[in-house]
């Protein structure tokens, strides 16, 4: 199954997808190119850089090693798509950032030009789940189904930055100060068959932002731990996020959460671009399932 592409955007895979989760870069792709987004190699790209971390050691450094990979999206002149929130927050903002404030432009552009480059500011960065939801349609997406996951009961990460600080995310309105609960990714997971199971604190961080894991590792796991416990009470098969970053803090968290604390849980975590890629009939192996910690079995079981 496949379309001729009609949207075209570089496609930013950022540092964990790559090294870590090929299957969710291979089926974000794949089933992009299905929906008719054609996403192309954003080559030369670094790191994007991780927002918890550089961004609050040195801002400009911070600034200028985003803005230089927007650039390089420029230089092909598309809009840039990412995969992950944590580089979202980092090409987004910074490119807004830069957009409307031309101080702090020319203040990176003084360091871009010892790399011979220059900001613009003439793309739009945008998240994958923007865009399927957007720019695709759900009806696009339901369409593309051949393999309806009805019956399959799934618990919904969002992630922080996709959709924090609600004020500057244009696309949707999440949360309102508290007063409204997003859905589109809910929306996108029904369009599938699957059904979307609400849970305590849904929209808690998973554990891993901030750069928390890396600088108290115990502290991310028991924040992990409490939305694990929370969707287990409500029974899901399995855990559908947007970002590799909360995906590796779901999967192989639940190993360190077994190993350090003893609870255990075995449920299988899946980026949307995968269980998407289930849904439009690619085999398991083709969405790098195989590289998870925690099996899948329990929920392909499930798919009939």
């Amino acid at each position: 199954m496949s379309t001729t592409p009609k949207m075209k955007s570089s496609f930013f895979l950022g540092c964990i997808a790559p090294n870590r989760y090929p299957g969710i870069e291979v089926a974000t792709i794949k089933t992009a190119k299905n929906l008719g987004l054609e996403l192309v190699e954003l080559k030369g790209a670094g790191c994007c850089p991780a927002p918890g971390a550089f961004g609050s050691m040195d801002l400009l450094t911070w600034e200028a090693l985003a803005a230089r990979n927007v650039c390089l999206s420029e230089q092909m002149g598309l809009n840039c798509s990412v995969v992950c929130n944590g580089c979202y927050k980092s090409l987004y903002d910074v490119n807004e950032k830069l957009k409307e404030n031309p101080e702090e432009k020319d203040k990176v552009n003084k360091i871009l030009k010892l790399a011979d480059m220059e900001f613009q500011g003439s793309i739009e960065v945008r998240h994958v789940a923007e865009q399927l939801y957007n720019d695709v349609g759900i009806k696009k997406i339901r369409d593309s189904v051949v393999q309806p996951l009805n019956g399959i009961k799934v618990g919904i990460h969002y992630g922080c930055h996709l959709l924090k600080p609600g004020r500057d995310r244009k696309f949707t309105n999440p949360e309102a100060f508290g007063t409204e609960t997003p859905r589109f990714l809910d929306e996108m997971v029904e369009a599938l068959g699957a059904k979307s199971i609400d849970y305590k604190d849904k929209t808690m961080c998973c554990g891993a932002g901030g750069g928390v894991r890396g600088y108290k590792i115990d502290f991310a796991l028991d924040m992990t731990n409490e939305k694990l416990r929370n969707m287990q009470a409500v029974g899901v098969d399995c855990i559908v996020d947007v970002c590799p970053f909360c995906h590796l803090q779901f999967d192989k968290g639940q190993a360190e959460i077994a190993e350090k604390f003893g609870d255990k849980y075995n449920i299988p975590v899946l980026h949307y671009g995968q269980l998407l890629g289930l849904a439009q009939g690619m085999s398991p192996d083709e969405l790098g399932l195989e590289a998870h910690v925690i099996k899948v079995d329990s929920l392909l079981d499930k798919i009939v």
